[in-house]
């Protein structure tokens, strides 16, 4: 059975390029263009890996990858963006990438960067996140019908909490999560942040629960 891999990218051309490149390498590929076409395909079909352009039309490629990791996607992300700092790199990677190339890039190194991704496989995940559903392009959450919609730092704290979902996480790397591009904060700047989502969290009927580990950090339940 041939695997089956998503492109995530609003250029038309560099889009219809990378298939071609890949064509030949007995793969099923789909493709979108905004985010929001990549959140029905995902929900549609299961993929072994995930080519996807950070600087969509509708989102944030980063934002996007943290609601699929929170909604228990675990495909291998090849993030594709003109920024190449190393502080955008680790954003990519605290996002939940797992490579990422700078345009311009060569077509012949995409091709083997997304075989070594399928090679390396993903790994299913044994917890889930109940009823909880993260939207990046509203930055809305719902564990039903009724949706509360939260800023932009709020989603990405939840999302990185709900991608590790039953583990303690480390403050620092919950900071690094929220504030990718650095920023003077507080020592309590966090813990305002997380005490806004957990009354945010609180109405919603099913929604897991933010909990303090004392000396580390924070950890979603």
């Amino acid at each position: 059975m041939s695997r089956r891999i998503l492109i995530v990218e609003d250029d038309t051309e560099l889009r219809a390029l990378i298939v071609r490149a890949l064509r030949g390498a007995e793969l099923a590929i789909d493709e979108a263009s905004t985010g929001a076409q990549a959140l029905r395909r995902v929900d549609e079909h299961r993929y072994d890996a995930l080519v996807l352009d950070i600087g969509l039309p509708d989102t944030d490629g980063r934002d996007l990858c943290q609601a699929l990791r929170a909604g228990g996607v675990e495909a291998p992300v090849l993030f594709l963006t003109a920024r190449g700092a190393v502080v955008d790199r680790i954003a990519g990677f605290s996002a939940g990438g797992d490579d990422y190339l700078v345009k311009p890039f060569d077509i012949a190194e995409l091709a083997a960067r997304v075989a070594a991704l399928l090679r390396r496989g993903s790994y299913p995940r044994d917890v889930g996140v109940g009823r909880l559903v993260l939207d990046p392009l509203t930055f809305a959450m719902n564990t039903g019908k009724e949706a509360v919609t939260l800023t932009p730092t709020e989603f990405r704290l939840l999302a990185f909490l709900a991608s590790h979902v039953g583990v303690a996480v480390r403050r620092h790397e919950l900071a690094r999560a929220a504030w990718p591009y650095g920023g003077i904060i507080h020592d309590n700047t966090l813990d305002v942040h997380v005490s806004r989502i957990r009354r945010k969290l609180a109405p919603l009927p099913g929604a897991p629960v933010v909990d303090t580990v004392r000396g580390v950090g924070y950890i979603l339940r």
